[in-house]
């Protein structure tokens, strides 16, 4: 009589533990379905190129802050982020192309300034240093 009780509470763990298995599994299947329906977040998700958010480049600074550079309708801000805070080291920076074409239109600007008007001396004309003169036998013309 104990062999068969022994038995019949060994069928009843299996069957439970195969329940329990089933049960997860079903869990698991309709989180999948739910998330690809697009039902896990209150906020919708953009594709593609007109997204507002991304993370341009992490670094990680030790085993638990990262130094990241968040990008956010076309301004960088560097961020150091670890398990109680985040803190913004700097905010604003603007991308790199912009940057090129601020400093081609300066340039510019400063090309056109040395045509027209008087020139501001440099560094190295205030204490005197000689400015290099061409090789002998060259001509001192620079060439345009």
């Amino acid at each position: 009589m104990t062999d068969f009780m022994d038995n019949v509470q060994l069928n009843d763990y299996l069957q439970y533990a195969l329940a329990l298995v089933f049960v997860l599994a079903l869990i698991g299947l309709l989180a999948a379905l739910a998330k690809r329906l697009g039902m896990g977040g209150a906020t919708p998700r953009r594709r593609g190129r007109d997204r507002r958010l991304s993370v341009t480049e992490a670094l990680a600074l030790d085993g638990k802050r990262k130094l990241m550079l968040v990008r956010r309708d076309g301004v960088e801000h560097l961020i150091i982020v670890g398990p109680n805070s985040e803190t913004v080291v700097e905010a604003g920076i603007t991308t790199a192309g912009a940057d090129f074409a601020s400093a081609a239109r300066s340039a510019a600007g400063r090309d056109l300034q040395d045509r027209t008007g008087p020139r501001t001396p440099s560094p190295a004309d205030r204490i005197g240093l000689q400015r290099p003169r061409p090789a002998a036998g060259r001509d001192s013309e620079t060439p345009e």
